[in-house]
């Protein structure tokens, strides 16, 4: 294996203090439950996937050196992306291509964690948002007439890709008018925001279409290594000094034989970790 699990990396040591300060600073995160992080031995902390900054929360949590995986883009100098590759590398992060299985980088993540170490993962496998080729066909499908296609992408490009489906789908149960469809299709999660608060629709409602597909690659990764899973749940806004963003830790757990029962598990635990930190903020 060409990954370094030592875990004397200068660059993350010194780096972690300084931006996590400017981080607390900027978005003045919520942290609850990081009792439950182990203060020893292997362990995979996952949750759902909402922003850039998410592992930060997770990283200033906990004294421990978190392990995250990163498309291999960011390794690349000569990427447009690539401009802080040292800082990666010297960070401890796995490079990924996402373009195929990669099993090197899962051997690698199977190296943290058979050394003792921390690895952060999320099971939805990437951001929830939209990408381009679903944009281009809900721009196609429910563009408003003489809106062009960059207009419309800038306005829906930030929402939730979950949301917009479901907001799909309640249109076409007709559980909202067409009207109330064409006037929120930008703000999808501001307006189930407003179906909750009314109760047009339930916080279990709400929550089951918060969440992508889960990837099987958590709970296999516990399984093979024999090590606990610590789910968490990430809410609120990334604003400036945020009055809403909140990380909520859950109990560690262990994936057992059946795989399918510990994904579906993994789903539920963080199902309700979102519906304890939004049944607390009002919603």
């Amino acid at each position: 294996m060409n990954h370094n699990t030592n875990q004397n990396m200068p660059v993350y040591k010194i780096a972690k203090p300084i931006l996590g300060f400017i981080y607390k600073l900027w978005y003045n995160p919520t942290i609850i439950g990081k009792d439950n992080i182990p203060t020893k031995g292997s362990f995979l902390i996952v949750g759902n996937h909402v922003h850039l900054m998410d592992q930060c929360n997770v990283i200033i949590a906990t004294k421990r050196h978190i392990h995250y995986l990163a498309k291999m883009e960011y390794f690349d100098p000569n990427s447009e992306v690539g401009k802080f590759a040292w800082f990666f590398r010297g960070s401890g992060c796995i490079p990924v291509n996402r373009t195929t299985k990669d099993t090197e980088a899962t051997d690698m993540a199977l190296e943290i964690l058979n050394n003792n170490h921390a690895l952060g993962l999320f099971p939805e496998g990437t951001r929830n948002k939209l990408k381009d080729d679903r944009i281009k066909e809900l721009y196609n499908d429910y563009a408003p007439e003489g809106m062009t296609y960059e207009v419309f992408n800038n306005k829906i490009k930030k929402s939730k890709a979950t949301f917009v489906e479901y907001l799909i789908e309640l249109k076409n149960m007709k559980y909202i008018t067409q009207d109330e469809f064409d006037d929120n299709i930008f703000t999808a999660e501001e307006f189930l925001d407003d179906l909750l608060l009314n109760h047009r629709i339930t916080l279990d409602e709400y929550v089951d279409h918060s969440l992508l597909p889960f990837k099987f690659g958590t709970v296999s990764m516990s399984h093979k290594t024999s090590s606990v899973i610590v789910p968490y749940a990430i809410t609120g806004n990334y604003k400036f000094r945020s009055k809403d963003l909140t990380i909520r830790f859950g109990e560690p757990f262990m994936a057992g034989d059946d795989l399918e029962r510990a994904n579906l598990e993994l789903q539920e635990r963080i199902k309700q970790l979102l519906k304890q930190s939004l049944q607390n903020s009002g919603k």
